[in-house]
């Protein structure tokens, strides 16, 4: 599950703000999470022929489209918006305007799955990016948002893999 992998990085990054190259902060980090994806691969292999058994209907392909739009579409305003940012030396802005694009992608991933806990995510994603610049003792270029970020992330991962017992689509 890619949350836990994007959780990672936010979490990695944090500790080597905080910590610098410290191998076992950060094989710590690494070690959970490969321990968190086996856990859902363990659960995608448990659904895996019946996922398999099925071909993807016109839904199926349409919600997997959207998804890849979507994704897309995060992908390049994460880029568009870093490039500004750096260009008029708000660069300390850029790991909250991350935050918020992630947090805004997940709003219509709740829509087009089905799964109302992505607006929970979302939302906490969102008010995270706004309100750690004010809050932190440093603003935005704070460490301690990519700390929530990742946890947040993870959270809504372990969430979707222990309680989501069957989802009306599948997720690619």
């Amino acid at each position: 599950m890619f949350f836990f992998v994007s959780g990672a990085a936010w979490l990695e990054y944090y500790a080597f703000r905080i910590a610098g190259m410290r191998p076992l902060i950060l094989a710590a980090i690494t070690l959970i999470s490969l321990i968190l994806l086996f856990v859902a691969y363990l659960r995608y292999r448990q659904h895996k022929p019946a996922l398999l058994a099925e071909s993807p209907s016109p839904q199926q392909k349409r919600v997997d489209r959207l998804f890849y739009i979507v994704v897309a579409t995060e992908g390049v305003a994460i880029f568009i918006v870093g490039n500004v940012l750096i260009n008029f030396g708000l660069s300390a802005w850029f790991i909250p305007a991350i935050i918020f694009i992630v947090g805004l992608h997940f709003l219509p991933l709740a829509h087009i799955f089905a799964y109302p806990p992505h607006y929970i995510s979302g939302a906490a994603l969102i008010v995270l990016s706004v309100a750690y610049p004010l809050l932190a003792p440093s603003g935005p270029s704070s460490p301690i948002g990519c700390l929530a970020a990742g946890i947040m992330l993870w959270a809504s991962a372990f969430w979707a893999i222990t309680t989501n017992k069957s989802l009306k689509l599948r997720i690619p």
